[in-house]
């Protein structure tokens, strides 16, 4: 593959609660950069204290993209997020700026660097129907340990809250035979130099970390950001609402659960969800330049953003 060293790609990647908003935010602001958003949850209007989303004077004085672009009720194809994502780095090359990608969700990142194109199986609405009301009776681990029997690998990578998902993974097995994590091609891989930035804590630091986001978030009104959610026809089921946290305060809103229940229930999902994200963020990927967070890891990355830029530079003179 020709490299094309005219554009250049930052991408900030890690475990949820890591830090990786701030860490771009201070990045764009050095480097006259803007953030693209690859966290699935940012994609929704009115979802903005459960998902930590960066708040609007933040937004204000670095642009964002990809963020508050959907309401929660619209369902977001692979496909449809790969041309939205192209679509924005287009935007930004052209002021002549530095794309810096960021987020947790390991699939998107995947494609968004693979170039995936996601498996040729058109939906069938029938099967699909049929899929659900299955699953739906299923709590959430039983669908992974069924889904684990036709494809391990998948059963690692998807989040088995978020319905749509498992539904789309035994759709696509049930209708070629063929395991759904082997049927990403990658047919159009970035062609530009790209730097990927890890971060990462001890796994029990990042868990007490988490622990103290979700009372700060309860404290900072999550209950009435659900409440608005629901007062305008949003409903649990939707695959929005398989964000961490929603729908177990939507329970605790019905009274079907204690709010005791919520933050036990939320705290587990977290510490699985950090799991999972370790099978798409590995700390042996040659690809990712790992940083354990502390007062000086900005500086720290942005020095090394500084000299690989001017390797690019350098290579570009002898040629």
């Amino acid at each position: 593959m020709i490299m094309d060293n005219t554009r250049k790609l930052v991408m900030v990647v890690g475990p949820t609660g890591v830090g990786k908003t701030e860490c771009a935010y201070q990045l764009a602001l050095t480097l006259d950069g803007e953030i693209v958003s690859i966290d699935s949850r940012y994609l929704y209007r009115g979802m903005d204290i459960g998902t930590a989303k960066p708040d609007i004077q933040l937004r204000k004085r670095v642009q964002h993209h990809l963020v508050d672009v959907a309401d929660p009720n619209e369902t977001w194809s692979l496909a449809i997020f790969q041309n939205r994502v192209s679509e924005a780095l287009e935007e930004i090359f052209i002021k002549g700026k530095l794309p810096i990608l960021v987020g947790g969700t390991g699939q998107y990142y995947r494609a968004i660097l693979e170039g995936w194109q996601p498996p040729p199986v058109p939906p069938n609405p029938p099967q699909r129907a049929m899929l659900e009301r299955w699953l739906e009776q299923l709590q959430p681990e039983e669908r992974l340990r069924r889904l684990a029997t036709l494809d391990p690998a998948a059963a690692k990578m998807i989040d088995p809250h978020n319905l749509r998902r498992v539904v789309r993974a035994f759709e696509v097995i049930f209708s070629t035979g063929v395991p759904f994590s082997q049927q990403r091609k990658k047919v159009n891989p970035i062609s530009y130099p790209i730097f990927v930035v890890g971060l990462t804590l001890p796994r029990h630091e990042l868990y007490q970390k988490c622990d103290q986001r979700i009372y700060q978030m309860i404290d900072a009104g999550w209950v009435k950001e659900v409440q608005k959610l629901l007062s305008k026809g949003y409903t649990p089921d939707l695959p929005s609402f398989s964000a961490i946290g929603y729908r177990e305060i939507a329970a605790y809103i019905s009274g079907s659960m204690s709010m005791e229940e919520v933050i036990t229930h939320i705290k587990r999902r977290t510490r699985t969800l950090i799991r999972r994200q370790s099978n798409w963020f590995r700390l042996d990927d040659p690809i990712i330049h790992w940083f354990v967070v502390n007062d000086r890891t900005v500086i720290e990355i942005q020095v090394a953003i500084q000299e690989w830029l001017e390797q690019i530079s350098t290579q570009d003179e002898r040629r």
